[in-house]
Order: structure tokens, then sequence, then C-alpha cells
């Protein structure tokens, strides 16, 4: 199974996804409608609509934080200080030079003020300032209360995971047993494990659901920081930290191993031993000849064992 790749906001895509870029010129009118909602009469005229476009892509792309592009900052409810993004605030409040106890996170779906990066107006959460007129996010989320200029992500929300996600809804589905979204290609061939996205990083223990890095699915349905992963591989650990099921195709190596155990053979007290093994790749116990180098699986060929018992 291939990797799978998921961003935060945070959203799954294949690592080879193309994403598209809307926010084209010939696009301009339709985006204006859906900025400007009901209050734009029908009868608009192109001129009018090309005034209107002016004011809303007033400092397009110009503002924001290493985060998103925006043309808004937030007031967090849990501290009533002004951040770019949620991110911002959680990266400034959780820095080692924060005392302990006053470290904490944003409750990102309860956040109730903006305030514009161009005419500095705090307002309630909404789309186009109520001053200026300016757009504040070409995306914009009511319930995440997100703020996007770069819409070539393609964010979009996701009800199954309660936030938004990048890499356009077509493309993805919610998976109600493991809690978070695949890639379609994966509907009805991904190994389902419970609440897959709900935990820590086996290897550096950040919060996966809502983390900013890569998170990819191993072939066993675990999730890990794609990072964590490639780590792990250059260290030559090749299996799950958490089930222990390899996380490759791993059929050369078997076949090295193989050779070395053809290569080596047992002293005569050792001949007739035999052990019992757990093959931690398909799950089967059997009775095997034991060797110094490893114990291989009668049934599924692999090496990946552990002895269980002797005699």
């Amino acid at each position: 199974m291939g990797d799978i790749v998921i961003e935060h906001s945070g959203t799954t895509h294949y690592e080879a996804l193309n994403l598209q870029n809307v926010t084209t010129s010939e696009n301009d009118a339709d985006l204006v409608q859906s900025f400007c909602g009901d209050y734009l009469p029908e009868d608009i005229t192109h001129e009018e609509k090309s005034t209107c476009t002016e004011a809303l892509d007033r400092g397009y792309l110009e503002y924001g934080c290493p985060h998103y592009r925006r043309r808004c900052r937030i007031i967090a409810p849990c501290c009533n200080e002004m951040f770019d993004c949620r991110h911002c605030h959680n990266e400034y409040k959780n820095n080692i030079n924060v005392d302990q106890k006053l470290r904490h996170e944003i409750p990102r779906h309860k956040v109730e003020r903006v305030i514009c990066s161009l005419c500095d107006k705090e307002q309630e959460v909404r789309q186009v300032c109520i001053n200026c007129g300016v757009c504040m996010g070409r995306y914009f989320c009511e319930t995440c209360k997100l703020f996007d200029d770069d819409t070539s992500k393609r964010q979009y929300h996701c009800n199954g995971c309660g936030i938004c996600r990048i890499g356009g809804m077509e493309n993805f589905f919610h998976c109600p047993k493991c809690r978070c979204c695949y890639s379609v290609l994966l509907r009805n061939s991904h190994p389902c494990v419970e609440g897959a996205m709900h935990h820590d990083c086996p290897v550096c223990f950040e919060y996966l659901f809502e983390s900013i890095n890569d998170v990819t699915v191993m072939p066993c349905g675990h999730t890990i920081h794609k990072n964590c992963l490639k780590e792990m591989q250059e260290h030559y650990q090749y299996a799950c930290p958490l089930c222990s099921k390899s996380v490759c195709d791993m059929s050369k190596v078997w076949e090295k191993f193989d050779m070395e155990i053809a290569a080596t053979p047992m002293p005569e007290p050792y001949q007739d031993k035999k052990v019992w093994i757990l093959c931690n790749d398909c799950g089967i116990t059997s009775e095997v000849q034991f060797h110094f180098v490893a114990q291989k699986c009668p049934c599924c060929k692999s090496y990946n064992t552990r002895q269980t018992r002797g005699r």
C-alpha cells in the first residue's frame, strides 16, 4: 500500500496530487458573488463588479504569517490576546520560556472576534470586513473560524473530522471508524484502525490529528509523522512502533536472511532444538527450528518474529 500523507489544517492527500490553483482572474466574478453574498444586487454592472473586486482584493497575499496568507488577525478567547492565527498562538503560548502552568492551546471553534489587517477594525468573525469591505480570506470557514487567501490548497470542511482539510473534497472520504479522511483510492482497501489519527505520534509524541506536519499511514493502518518514519528507516528500524508489523516490503531482506542461515550451520547441540515463535507480520504462532540468526515464519516467510518459548 502506498503512503498517504496528511497535512494540517489538516488533510489527507497523496504526495503526487497536483493541487489546482483556483485564484485566476477569470473566476473573479464568481468570487465576488461568493464573498459579497446577498447584498450584491443581481443587476450590478460590470464596472461595479470590477470596483467591488478591487475592494475585496486589496492586500491579497500581502498579509498573514508563516502558516496562512490572510488579511485578518484573531482575538484568542482563552487569553484575550491578538495573534495572526491559532498556530501562532499555540507556538507562543507553549514556548519553553512560558511558565508551564500558563501554557495552553486555543479552542479554535470558540474564536469570536477578528481584526482586519488593513483597517484594524475589530469585529465578529466574518469573511468581509464591515468597515473597509476587504475580503479577509478567500477561503473562509465559519465553523473553524479559518481564513486563508491561498486557495490553491483547495480547502474544505469535513463534518466528520470537525475541522478543515486541504486537497479538494472530491479527492477524499471520511472513514467513521478511523475518524479521519483518506484518499478515495483507498475507500475499499485501507486497513481500518479505530481512531487511527486520534493519538500521539509513536516517535515524537505530538498529537497527530491536529499536527501541521505531514502524517503517513503504515500498511498496518497505524499513523506516524512522515519525517519520523523516515528517521526510523535511516536507523534501520522497519517495524511499526505500535504493533511491530513491517512498514515496507521486506522480501529482499528475508532472501538475504535465507542465504545467511544457509551459510551458517548450527553446532551439533542445537541442530534438533525447536522453539515456538510468534510472527509479528501475520500473527501466526508456530514451532520452528531454532537458529542463532533468526527464526522464519513458515506461514508468510517473514523473519519479523519473536521467540515465545523453547524446549
